[in-house]
């Protein structure tokens, strides 16, 4: 703790993970802090219900263990609630013509299946001789990934995965800015395999082999933000509130609308975790400037989140895996379904199932904006011949984000100068989260605690 005489009045822009996890660390560290949320809720795109023993994951399913997250989850004394991911979720399955193809996971593996064609496997082993290149200019994921690996690894591998992690198309998606290791393998090894191997042989060194640990909470993910808010000084956070405006200054005038009317308050300083779309809108000064506007040209799709429950005998498919991801190419009109109920206990009430589907994103936004009933045929009408679904589902939540996860596309680059230049020309004021520093919640809890540090310095 701070002695009282360098503790500073700190501001929070929005309770999601960042926006909690920096005012977590600036109130231990001895700030007076308030979090403004307009919401009636904490978390952001973090949000659970449970239900007649069914968990709906409105957001993010499942999150990868961080070494932040591992300490936070003591810290926060959310060890025993902490649960790992069960062996099954190893397994991943991608849709090829029509079916649920396991995916190999070893070399041996990949090169016996018949997942790709011969030739295509012959260019991953070409790729290993490519030499160190550093490019000029930014491209496109799918052009980096052409480059290395050709077109039916971008269309049948690489696609839908960047559909399962950014709802994206890597026809847009920065390389440098969405898989920045994978430029930098191309940068230092040339090749991409051969950076990644190094990686592999370093983590065994240092006795991390493996990859990090998928885990959740007995009652969902929104246990993290809500032991989060909990751990901060009573009404620090500030629910159903906007604001309004920010006004610099010696001390920082924060504008704001209550269930009370609207007033102001004077901060030492102001941190932002807010979305790209909300910062964009946001006035700062006394006039009515948005100098953040430029922000608005950051894409975040629609997406829908399609919880599913059935008996376990309507369902063919043994859900033996984390699920299935779907490429374009399929012409389907999913992007893939997780298995929840595999994935962590819980999910579903005794001799039932749950699944996850994902469906819109930047390739099919219109079919997120579907309403619940059309959605909900659209979905069944690919899961019965995926998954040999019989029937209707017994239990189903319809969750709809149109403004789902920021798109990190081919010159993004200037959307992270436009803030930096703007948080220097500004001192006091601190930007960062989703729009900025990473879309998964680790990536978000990693930025708000940076935040925070900042901040207090």
């Amino acid at each position: 703790m701070r002695d009282a005489a360098n503790s500073k009045a700190i501001a929070i822009l929005g309770a999601g993970v960042t926006g909690l996890a920096a005012a977590y660390r600036l109130s231990a560290m001895g700030h007076r802090v308030r979090v403004f949320e307009r919401r009636d809720r904490v978390g952001g795109e973090v949000a659970t219900e449970i239900d007649g023993g069914w968990l709906v994951e409105a957001g993010p399913n499942s999150i990868q263990e961080s070494p932040e997250l591992s300490s936070l989850i003591q810290e926060l004394r959310l060890a025993s609630e902490r649960i790992e991911a069960g062996p099954l979720a190893k397994n991943r399955y991608l849709l090829k013509g029509g079916r649920a193809v396991p995916v190999p996971m070893s070399p041996p593996a990949f090169f016996k299946s018949g997942f790709i064609s011969t030739g295509s496997k012959l260019r991953l082993l070409g790729e290993l001789l490519k030499r160190p290149r550093t490019r000029g200019s930014d491209v496109s994921l799918a052009e980096f990934v052409r480059d290395h690996f050709g077109r039916e690894v971008l269309d049948r591998a690489v696609q839908p995965i960047v559909s399962g992690i950014y709802a994206g198309d890597p026809a847009l998606l920065s390389a440098r800015e969405s898989f920045p290791k994978l430029v930098g393998f191309e940068r230092t090894h040339g090749s991409v395999l051969r950076g990644m191997i190094a990686v592999m042989k370093e983590r065994r060194k240092l006795g991390l082999a493996g990859p990090a640990k998928i885990i959740s909470f007995r009652r969902g993910l929104q246990a993290l933000p809500q032991a989060l808010a909990a751990r901060l000084p009573e009404r620090a956070v500030s629910l159903r509130t906007s604001v309004l405006r920010l006004v610099p200054g010696v001390r920082w005038r924060v504008g704001f609308r209550s269930e009370q009317g609207e007033a102001d308050q004077d901060f030492d300083a102001v941190v932002s975790g807010l979305p790209a779309p909300a910062l964009s809108e946001l006035i700062i000064g006394e006039g009515a400037d948005r100098p953040l506007a430029s922000l608005a040209q950051i894409d975040y799709p629609p997406l829908s989140s399609l919880f599913l429950g059935f008996r376990r005998d309507q369902v063919a498919h043994p859900l033996d895996g984390f699920g299935i991801l779907v490429p374009a190419v399929e012409r389907r009109r999913i992007l893939g379904v997780l298995f929840s109920s595999s994935l962590f206990p819980g999910r579903a009430p005794e001799g039932h199932v749950a699944l996850t589907v994902m469906a819109g994103g930047s390739l099919q936004p219109e079919i997120a904006r579907l309403a619940t009933a059309d959605l909900l045929a659209t979905a069944l009408a690919d899961l019965r011949s995926i998954l040999g679904i019989t029937g209707e589902p017994v239990f189903w939540r319809h969750s709809f984000w149109p403004h789902a996860i920021a798109q990190y596309n081919v010159g993004f680059s200037a959307h992270r100068t436009a803030m930096a230049d703007f948080e220097r020309a500004h001192p006091g004021l601190f930007i960062g989260g989703q729009a900025r520093d990473g879309i998964s919640v680790p990536d978000c809890l990693a930025a708000g605690l940076r935040l925070a540090d900042r901040a207090s310095a």
